[in-house]
């Protein structure tokens, strides 16, 4: 009897949930990230975005900081902490093997994943989690957010919350002014990226900067690994993106 009364108010409880979910509408999410200020500010709004949308937990990463060990592209995230560190590795594998046109293609497209069977979640967490991507200036960041269990996700809410997102964290240091993965490449290399920009061979770089063609070979591979980028072209299109040349 006992048990029969718990499931029904854990019900009731659902039900009270998924309403409140749908019952906020677009304006009034605006009001209320317009109201939110303080050190929190980005916490917060998140917080506002991931029930807007129906989820239970937000991760905002940098996408540019992906390809980094450890877990500095985190930027602002409620899930738990075992589940980061668990899902780190696939996030940046998956981020390293997508091309750069595929990356530009997938901003503000929402995609959906589903967290590994081994992966012990809290009660309430669903298995399922979207990714929204979106840039700030010049650098890229990617909003994932965890499913409720028997709560209905909103999905076609999630451009809005792509868009809201961007403004949140526009106001907040996780944006600098020039990404600081522009300053990993040399002169030298920045003086290869602008000539294989502007067409050039590397035999054509050679004579205009007066070194061997493999000198330049291996300048131009060394862009290409601190830009986790795979060929020319992608260089060039991540360069360009990031007002490198």
């Amino acid at each position: 009897m006992d048990m029969q009364i718990s499931q029904a108010s854990k019900g009731d409880r659902d039900a009270r949930s998924a309403a409140s979910i749908g019952a906020m509408s677009r304006e009034q999410l605006i009001l209320q990230l317009s109201a939110i200020a303080g050190p929190s500010y980005l916490q917060a709004g998140l917080r506002a975005l991931a029930s807007y949308a129906g989820a239970s937990h937000y991760l905002l990463a940098r996408c540019d900081l992906i390809q980094e060990n450890g877990l500095d592209f985190v930027v602002a995230c409620d899930w738990p902490f075992d589940l980061v560190r668990r899902l780190a590795p696939e996030l940046t594998s998956g981020y390293g093997r997508t091309g750069e046109l595929e990356k530009c293609m997938a901003l503000f497209q929402p995609s959906a994943a589903v967290l590994p069977d081994d992966v012990e979640l809290p009660e309430g967490v669903g298995r399922q989690y979207y990714a929204m991507t979106f840039n700030v200036g010049r650098t890229r960041f990617s909003l994932l957010l965890l499913t409720r269990d028997s709560v209905p996700f909103l999905l076609e809410r999630l451009r809005d919350v792509g868009l809201l997102s961007g403004y949140l964290a526009s106001f907040t240091r996780c944006v600098e002014v020039r990404s600081e993965r522009d300053f990993d490449l040399t002169e030298r290399e920045l003086e290869c990226l602008f000539w294989i920009a502007e067409g050039k061979t590397s035999d054509e770089i050679a004579m205009i900067l007066g070194i061997s063609r493999n000198t330049i070979n291996n300048y131009i591979t060394s862009v290409m690994r601190k830009t986790a980028t795979k060929t020319r072209s992608e260089a060039i299109a991540f360069a360009v993106r990031n007002n490198l040349v």
